[in-house]
C-alpha cells in the first residue's frame, strides 16, 4: 500500500451542506477502495494564483491517505466528473507503507504537540516561582557599594 496526499480546490460559492457532501463523497471513495484515511484537512477559502473558471478564490482541502492505484483512479475520475472541483493534484508520499504504523506515528506527533502546548504553561509557572528565589541575590548586589571612578591626569 502506498501513502498519498491529494490537494483539491472546490468552488468557494458552494454552501456548507453541499461542500460537506463533497467531503463525504471523497471519504466514502477512500473507504470503498480499502484505503485508510489518515488526515482530512480543510484549509479554508484562499485566493488563487490565477483565475480558474472565472473564480478568483477557492476552498482548499488536503487529504492524506493510504491506498492503491485503483483508489487514485476512481478518486480522480470523480474529481473530473464533478465541475465543483476546480483543480486537484495527487502525489505519492511513500511506497510500501503500513497504514497502522502511519496512524501510530500521527498519534505520537499529536501527543507531542499537545505536550509542547502545555510545556510553556509549566515554564511560566516555574518562572513565577523563580523570581522569588532570585530576589535576595539581586538585593545583595544592589547593596554593594559602587567603586568610585578615578580620573587620570596627564
Amino acid at each position: 500500500m502506498r501513502r498519498y496526499e491529494t490537494v483539491f480546490i472546490l468552488d468557494p460559492d458552494l454552501g456548507e451542506e453541499v461542500r460537506n457532501q463533497r467531503y463525504d463523497k471523497v471519504k466514502e471513495i477512500i473507504a470503498a477502495y480499502k484505503g485508510v484515511l489518515i488526515e482530512f484537512d480543510d484549509w479554508g477559502v484562499r485566493k488563487l494564483a490565477y483565475d480558474i473558471r472565472k473564480k478568483a478564490r477557492g476552498q482548499y482541502v488536503r487529504v492524506d491517505f493510504c491506498g492503491d492505484g485503483t483508489l487514485i483512479s476512481e478518486l480522480e475520475r470523480n474529481f473530473r466528473l464533478d465541475d465543483k472541483f476546480l483543480k486537484f493534484m495527487t502525489i505519492i508520499l511513500g511506497d510500501d507503507v503500513n497504514p497502522d504504523d502511519v496512524l501510530a506515528e500521527k498519534e505520537q506527533a499529536e501527543a507531542a504537540a499537545a505536550e509542547a502546548e502545555t510545556a510553556p504553561e509549566a515554564e511560566a509557572e516555574k518562572a513565577e516561582e523563580a523570581p522569588a528565589a532570585d530576589a535576595p541575590a539581586e538585593e545583595e548586589k544592589a547593596e554593594e557599594p559602587a567603586e568610585p571612578e578615578t580620573k587620570e591626569e596627564d
